[in-house]
């Protein structure tokens, strides 16, 4: 969360804030809690999703607590700058699902003045840095980091630990396929 913001309004672009974390760990809560603030003070907002995401619905993003906002769903990260005409913030729901295109999309709304928030998973369920990304939060000014609770020790879970057989690095799923583990648990399970 940042606390302060650029003083010099004429020198001002925008910016990139990053929500990230593991799976249930409230990331497209946060995404959609901003948005909600940004509609308050009148500014007009914009959400996208990988046009593959459809685990809820097809044309909106849908946190695992049931709350939605109608997006607009696309192939691949370049066809958002082509519907951002008039948008003051634009905001990106699982980013680790895009191409690495995603990163130079995000760079440049930034650069064009524009809120950009982006929210997406930090590690695939192998423990890896998933997709774009570490990039994103590289570039990013702003990263948010929001944690589940580990489902085994109760402390705060760093890992999605795929309970699925499934080896593929993308499973759209929800809880039959992947729990939230402390770094404890996950290590645990996975050194047997």
């Amino acid at each position: 969360m940042f606390l302060e913001n650029t003083v010099n309004h004429k020198e001002q672009l925008g910016w990139i804030e990053v929500i990230c974390g593991s799976m249930f760990s409230g990331k497209t809560e946060e995404l959609l809690r901003r948005l909600k603030r940004a509609r308050f003070a009148n500014q007009k907002v914009m959400i996208f999703k990988p046009q593959t995401d459809v685990r809820y619905s097809d044309k909106k993003v849908v946190s695992h607590d049931a709350n939605e906002i109608v997006s607009n769903p696309v192939e691949k990260a370049h066809d958002i700058l082509d519907q951002v005409e008039g948008v003051d913030v634009v905001a990106i729901d699982e980013a680790q699902f895009f191409d690495a295109d995603i990163i130079e999309v995000c760079n440049q709304l930034a650069n064009n003045g524009l809120r950009v928030i982006v929210a997406g998973l930090d590690m695939d369920f192998k423990g890896n840095p998933f997709g774009p990304m570490p990039h994103l939060m590289a570039v990013a000014e702003f990263v948010t980091k929001v944690h589940a609770i580990c489902t085994k020790t109760g402390n705060l879970a760093h890992y999605s630990h795929r309970t699925a057989e499934n080896d593929e690095l993308v499973l759209l799923g929800e809880r039959n396929e992947y729990e939230p583990l402390s770094r404890a648990a996950y290590f645990k399970l996975n050194k047997l």
